[in-house]
């Protein structure tokens, strides 16, 4: 079985940095990853809030340009899926995958998350073409324009007044006749006038060519369906953790995130998480280069230092 200083669960942007730090500082590295290294900037058009790129950047072209850089200091990167863990509290973790087992002295955890998503049509057609699931990143793209949120919780309302900062007027549509935000936020998004609530309705399509023009919703209460014209959709339905695989584990909160210390420690030794997989990360690029960084950093100072 082949050993290893560090294993990287994911190679998203986390996972992706923690690696080109790990093996920078000469640690014997492997980065697991079982679909396309950037994680979610793979699949983001239009980067413009990450540090050193004034035009902005395109996603995939970032994600190669981060792949590229691990590589070159000679991290083993491999596309296997993580199919199981074991004794992550012994000094050798054993890391199972399609492919075989590894055996790791510290493990560092950048298997990310996912958008829930509707699961209409238009929805992965339009996706970074006015389907969106970040406001933070998205919101200048829809200066000046109309928008929807789909969703009714702290999420939806939240990302909705940071949009009606940008936008010209926020939509909610939300499938129910009361909000399940917390009621500080009910009450600021029901006083901002540049907000309205489509209540009682959901979306069956978005629509539009090449760029979205309108989202098909019907009326749950009149079974009216009608054409609602936007020219962005942020969906927030919920976000689901990359970690069914470490049920019972690593210490999660119950929405399956990974509790970590400000070192990224798990409370395991040795075992380390970053990026979206972790409790409280705000799901932003910078954000989860700097878990990153930072997990590898401990897991170097565990390697030389010991607990």
């Amino acid at each position: 079985m082949e050993q290893f200083d560090v294993i990287i669960l994911g190679g998203g942007a986390a996972g992706l940095s923690a690696g080109l730090y790990s093996t920078r500082a000469m640690q014997k590295t492997l980065i697991l990853e079982k679909l396309g290294y950037g994680g979610q900037i793979l699949v983001t058009d239009e980067i413009e809030n990450y540090p050193g790129f004034p035009e902005g950047i395109k996603g995939p072209e970032l994600s190669i340009m981060m792949e590229k850089q691990t590589r070159r200091f000679g991290a083993d990167m491999r596309y296997e899926e993580v199919e199981g863990v074991e004794n992550l509290d012994q000094p050798l973790k054993l890391i199972h995958t399609s492919e075989g087992a590894y055996a790791g002295k510290t493990v560092i955890i950048a298997a990310g998350g996912s958008h829930k998503k509707l699961g209409v049509p238009g929805e992965d057609e339009l996706s970074g073409r006015g389907v969106s699931y970040c406001a933070v990143c998205d919101a200048n793209f829809f200066r000046g324009q109309d928008v929807v949120v789909v969703g009714g919780g702290d999420a939806a309302l939240d990302e909705g007044g940071y949009l009606s900062g940008i936008v010209n007027k926020v939509t909610v549509i939300h499938r129910r006749d009361e909000l399940r935000a917390s009621k500080i936020l009910q009450e600021r998004s029901l006083a901002n006038p540049k907000m309205d609530f489509l209540w009682s309705h959901v979306v069956e399509e978005f629509q539009g060519e090449p760029d979205l023009e309108n989202a098909l919703v019907r009326n749950l209460k009149t079974q009216e369906v009608y054409k609602y014209p936007a020219s962005g959709a942020f969906i927030y339905i919920g976000f689901e953790s990359n970690s069914g695989f470490l049920k019972g584990q690593v210490p999660m909160d119950e929405f399956g995130h990974i509790q970590t210390d400000i070192s990224m420690a798990t409370g395991i030794p040795g075992v380390y998480a970053c990026g979206d997989i972790r409790v409280n990360s705000d799901r932003q690029l910078g954000n989860a280069v700097g878990d990153g960084i930072t997990a590898a950093l401990s897991a170097y100072h565990y390697l030389t230092e010991g607990e």
